[in-house]
This record gives C-alpha cells, structure tokens and sequence, in this order.
C-alpha cells in the first residue's frame, strides 16, 4: 500500500500525524473521567475558586491558538514548503510555535480542572513533543546546517524571549 504524503513530509517525523491524533483523545479520556467521574486526583478544585481556573483556561487557551495560528501564517503561505530558513514572524521568536500552542492547549485543560494524573500524563506529552521537535530539528539542521545551528543560539525552543532577538 501506498500512502499519499503532502509535500514537506520528508521534514517531519514519520508517522507524527498518528501522535498528533491519538496522544489527544487519550488526554482527554485520562482528564474527562479524573476530572469529572473519578476525582481521584482533583483535590486543588476545592481550594482555587473555578472562575479563577476558568480564567487562565481562557487566557492560556488564546495564547496557544495564538501561537498556532501565528505558526500556520509563516510556516504555510504557500502549499509547498519553503526553501529557506524561516526566521521572521512568531518564528523569530520561537522555533517550535505550534508544538508550544498545543502543549499550552493541554496546560490550559490541567488549569480549568487541576487533575494530578492529567499533570502526569502530560509530562510525558512534552517528553514526546520534545523528542519530535529534536527529531524534526536535527532535519533542519542537516538541510540549513550553520545558518539554522545559529539560529537554534538566537531562538528559544519552547518559551518565547522577547529581548533574546
């Protein structure tokens, strides 16, 4: 069987679209039933007031969809992936803005029901996230060599420095 891939693929991690569609739902299940059925691990619910976690839910959800739209704008203006090093943008900012976005996507669901198994599971999501981005980097830095290894010294990976530019 032949699978059809889009073009860029071959810069991403294989099989990455099969982690971005299942490490989701089972965050979700673990969060839903410990937050919602089990409580087994939610006892700071009692002591932080929910319209505090509904807030930073929000104001952490709007900066991931953010940082992913941000993403989207510089890494696809085009269907064809870009021959140069991309270094404007959000992406002069930080070298992973999508894996951020959805990373803060799962904090800002710890924060609006505080589950200690969620907060579990959700270091090994950025144990994944991270090895992907090292995988994905390591790509880049063979196909941009000096020019993306000087980029990697100006630009953070994870959280984005506004006076490091």
């Amino acid at each position: 069987m032949n699978l059809k891939r889009h073009e860029g693929h071959e810069r991403e991690i294989p099989y990455g679209h099969i982690y971005h569609a299942v490490i989701p739902i089972v965050f979700m299940l673990i969060w839903f039933l410990d937050s919602n059925i089990f409580k087994i691990s939610t006892i700071l619910n009692d002591m932080i007031p929910f319209i505090i976690r509904l807030i930073l839910f929000i104001l952490i959800l709007s900066i991931a969809l953010i940082f992913i739209e941000l993403s989207h704008r510089s890494l696809f203006k085009s269907h064809k992936p870009p021959n140069s090093l991309i270094t404007n943008g959000i992406l002069g900012y930080l070298r992973n803005p999508m894996y951020s976005g959805i990373l803060l996507i799962y904090v800002a669901f710890i924060l609006l029901s505080i589950s200690f198994i969620s907060i579990g599971f959700f270091i090994v999501i950025f144990l994944v996230y991270n090895w992907m981005a090292n995988f994905e980097e390591k790509i880049l830095e063979n196909m941009f060599g000096d020019e993306y290894i000087q980029y990697k010294k100006r630009v953070s990976k994870w959280i984005p420095n506004p006076f490091k530019k």
